[in-house]
């Protein structure tokens, strides 16, 4: 088998790399930086520029699926113009993706995109499944519903499209961890606002095992990429307090100074996502970590 990946060298697609590699699954990739283009018999990197709409078709030639995690990062302050390349990001390089393949003849079965459980709206209360449709016109939920809408015009093409909608991703490799722990290795750490907001989050070893079993599987449709226990982010704060054994003396961070210090991003911080993982799990999916102490010990302890 071999598989196409967009995003291979980020945080989350280097681990779905390795895990490709560990059962035989061989990998082309598409990267913009053509000094990172590799040519080895199970990793094969082609260029691509989703400005200019220019990719090297080579990259299709004996594929079978399609895992697609290309995107702008979120993690920057949201001035008009970086909102623009945020969903551009995702949109323009999945219509890249699209439009190359109408032209070409080529063995592809499955697409695995990326998506986000920003799409779900703000609640305390609320518990959400992948069938929920209420969403609202928050900008990251814009972004997501973009995002996919776009995604789903590979299935004009007759192809298998699955979408994962990630929660936050815990490794100590990068992403929100590292940045969490700093302060509180520190003895600086603290809950953001009330620290009530439920933060649904994910192992990255889980996150990539399930973009493997959706492929192995040929899953369709969304799945929400996020582990059995959300916490809230008192918890979470704390319970990485714990397993770094430091104090925690300060009182939380009220939002109003991280709306002044961040914009319109800090609703990251700040927003409450209660979301389930029972449709990946009544698929056969076990995770490695269901709850949250095993996952901080794996990762910094």
């Amino acid at each position: 088998m071999r598989v196409l990946i967009t995003g291979a060298t980020g945080l989350i697609g280097k681990e779905i790399v390795k895990r490709c590699h560990i059962n035989n699954i061989d990998v082309n990739y598409l990267t913009t930086s053509k000094s990172k283009i590799e040519h080895t018999k199970n990793y094969q990197g082609f260029y691509w520029n989703t400005t200019n709409k220019e990719i090297d078709t080579n990259c299709f030639k004996e594929v079978d699926a399609i895992i697609h995690l290309a995107g702008a990062s979120i993690s920057k302050r949201w001035t008009p113009a970086y909102k623009e390349e945020i969903i551009d990001s995702r949109v323009e390089s999945t219509q890249l993706l699209i439009d190359s393949l109408k032209g070409e003849s080529h063995s592809i079965k499955h697409v695995i995109a990326s998506s986000a459980i920003g799409i779900y709206p703000d609640s305390i209360t609320h518990y959400y499944e992948e069938t929920f449709k209420g969403f609202e016109d928050t900008f990251l939920s814009q972004v997501v519903t973009k995002w996919e809408q776009s995604v789903d015009g590979f299935s004009e093409l007759n192809l298998l499209v699955s979408k994962v909608r990630t929660g936050l991703v815990l490794s100590e490799k990068g992403g929100a961890l590292p940045e969490m722990a700093k302060p509180i290795k520190f003895g600086l750490g603290a809950s953001f606002g009330t620290g009530e907001q439920w933060q649904s989050w994910i192992h990255l070893d889980d996150l990539a095992n399930m973009y493997l079993y959706i492929l192995t599987n040929a899953l369709e449709g969304v799945y929400n990429g996020v582990a059995p226990n959300p916490v809230t982010n008192k918890e979470l704060i704390k319970s990485i307090a714990k397993t770094l054994d430091k104090p925690l003396f300060l009182p939380s961070i009220p939002k109003m100074a991280m709306k002044l210090i961040l914009g319109e991003m800090h609703t990251l911080l700040f927003n409450s996502q209660r979301v389930s993982s029972k449709k990946i799990e009544n698929k056969g999916f076990s995770f490695q970590f269901s709850y949250l102490k095993p996952a901080l010990d794996d990762l910094l302890g």
